[in-house]
């Protein structure tokens, strides 16, 4: 159970902090991607994938680390949206025309340590 409330306490402090940088200066999550916000729905739509859904999963995970009942599901969470996005990196890294940046390597590498570490967590009894 500790591994577990590790992973969902690193996870809750990174995707809160992530998010509500990303919802407050849009700019900073798209510079690091290398993306150009070229209008008002661009703003909105950086704020609102970087900054409220990754504050929501944030909230979840702390939640799901303070509240046994919602534990298991805190985990799931991070096993299937992590994992799916790993999994999405990894074909987008492999089918990429230009060679990737550091940023792109080093958020695979998160995402990929904490699928792994949630499932790990999720799988013992």
């Amino acid at each position: 159970m500790m591994l577990g409330k590790a992973v969902l306490g690193i996870s809750a402090l990174a995707f809160i902090s992530y998010g509500l940088l990303s919802l407050l200066s849009p700019g900073i999550p798209a510079s690091f991607a290398g993306i150009q916000l070229s209008n008002g729905d661009a703003y909105a739509e950086v704020g609102a994938m970087y900054g409220g859904l990754q504050t929501g999963i944030g909230l979840f995970c702390a939640l799901a680390m303070f509240k046994p009942e919602f534990y298991r599901s805190g985990l799931m969470l991070l096993v299937l949206a992590i994992g799916a996005l790993t999994l999405a990196r990894l074909i987008s890294l492999l089918a990429a025309p230009d060679p990737v940046s550091v940023y792109s390597y080093g958020a695979f590498g998160y995402e990929l340590v904490t699928t792994l570490v949630a499932l790990t967590a999720l799988l013992k009894k």
